[in-house]
């Protein structure tokens, strides 16, 4: 067991992106294995139909590809932080937050333990026991074992064994316990997600009888404080503001939707900081202004749009555009990092329903400008956004050559898509997993 301590900001940053290519490369795999069965095993590497997290961490873990499995971390894990948000529990197993894959309670057994006793790491917390007592800050966490999973009722006795055991051993030496919390959320594929909220402390330990009249083990936590918000509560706060946000924060708000409606959903905008109402100044476009004439010269030399009837299929002449494949998956999340993306536009035939229409459909989530001390005007969403999921359109006037020159020569400034990081080629890339499934050539434009 470990304990790490003392980082630099160097290691820190090293950790971070550790966790985020991990990440990465789980989710992108998860994709292509979710793809690769809708496409009978094009790929070859299935069998039968399953679970793609699953068989994506069973991948990840024979290339050796786990985070933190030889050192059991006891405490907070480099690269980890308080506030993370994970879809799947297996990425929990995947980047070393949490190694059990069902169990609630994660411990290093009496073997692999220097005391030669088991000592408990972390706990899930998911409203699965009917005797825990969650309010945050304070948890009442009941024990493992002796409950029937179909009624979530115990059926028998707990014993002192194993993670109960374990977590009574951390109370007696002193040993933190790393805290996630399952949530429900109708924006996760699994309909939960699994929140980081931070250290705890196990105070109090005792033997009691359950709701169900059988005895089970019950564990007091305290939260460690200095610690950064919860992620769970932030959560909630998020929730509460779609639904009444002046009776959340009644003072602050410039806007509720400074869209004016030209958007799906309301984009509001908040200052509790200064007297700046500069985003107002300015027009909202929701989708770019182009030159007259701009959109009809762009197809017409690619020879006009798709002419499919129904929804769009890999035949299509725009799915050859992006090399023989659409750029998402069905339920539009971005399958692989390209440069230029070409959905159906304007001109082709097929209906709003296609696949391949996915930033067309506009903003999905409750997203809010807001004034920030550090970074002055920035976007933040009130909604859980998946990896590779659309999120707004980046809208101006597009100008010709001869209008940017201009525009130049009057020194004003203006943004050319082109000088975008390039970090859209990690997306999608599991050449660490298939060496010779590489990012292929980018596309031009």
């Amino acid at each position: 067991m470990v304990r790490v301590s003392n980082l630099t900001p160097q290691d820190q940053s090293y950790f971070r992106d550790l966790v985020r290519r991990t990440r990465i490369t789980f989710e992108s795999l998860r994709l292509v294995v979710l793809r690769d069965e809708d496409r009978s095993g094009a790929l070859g590497l299935l069998a039968k139909r399953g679970r793609p997290d699953l068989k994506s961490a069973a991948l990840m873990k024979n290339r050796d590809l786990w985070l933190n499995r030889d050192k059991r971390i006891i405490g907070s894990i480099p690269g980890i932080n308080i506030g993370d948000v994970y879809f799947f529990r297996m990425e929990l197993c995947v980047i070393g937050l949490h190694g059990q894959v069902q169990a609630g309670i994660d411990y290093v057994p009496a073997s692999l333990s220097s005391s030669g006793e088991p000592v408990a790491t972390s706990i899930i917390v998911s409203g699965g026991y009917e005797d825990d007592d969650d309010k945050g800050y304070e948890l009442i966490y009941t024990g493992q074992g002796g409950q029937d999973r179909n009624v979530h009722k115990h059926f028998v006795d707990q014993k002192l064994q194993r993670g109960n055991l374990g977590l009574e051993r951390s109370m007696a030496y002193g040993i933190e316990i790393r805290v996630i919390r399952g949530i429900k959320c109708d924006k996760s594929p699994t309909g939960k997600v699994y929140v980081y909220d931070g250290l705890y402390k196990i105070v109090d330990c005792w033997f009691d009888v359950g709701k169900s009249g059988f005895s089970v083990y019950k564990y007091k936590l305290l939260r460690i404080e200095g610690q950064e918000e919860m992620g769970s509560l932030m959560m909630k706060l998020a929730e509460e503001l779609k639904t009444n946000p002046l009776g959340v924060r009644p003072k602050g708000y410039i806007s509720l939707d400074m869209s004016m409606g030209k958007e799906n959903v309301a984009v509001s905008l908040f200052n509790d900081i200064d007297d700046d109402h500069d985003p107002l100044l300015f027009e909202y476009l929701a989708c770019p202004a182009y030159p007259p004439g701009f959109q009809e010269k762009i197809f017409g030399d690619r020879g006009g749009g798709c002419q499919c009837v129904r929804n769009c299929t890999l035949d299509c002449s725009c799915a050859k555009l992006n090399g023989g494949e659409f750029a998402y998956d069905g339920s539009g999340i971005f399958l692989r990092g390209k440069p230029v993306v070409y959905e159906c536009g304007p001109f082709c035939r097929c209906p709003p329903s296609c696949p391949n229409r996915v930033s067309q459909k506009g903003v999905r989530n409750r997203l809010e400008v807001f004034r920030s001390l550090e970074t002055g005007w920035g976007v933040r969403s009130l909604d859980l956004i998946r990896a590779g999921a659309f999120i707004c359109e980046f809208s101006g006037v597009v100008l010709t050559k001869q209008q940017a020159e201009a525009i130049s020569m009057n020194g004003e400034g203006f943004v050319c898509p082109n000088r975008f990081p390039g970090r859209w080629v990690e997306w999608g890339d599991i050449s660490d997993v298939f060496p010779l499934y590489a990012t292929r050539t980018p596309f031009s434009a």
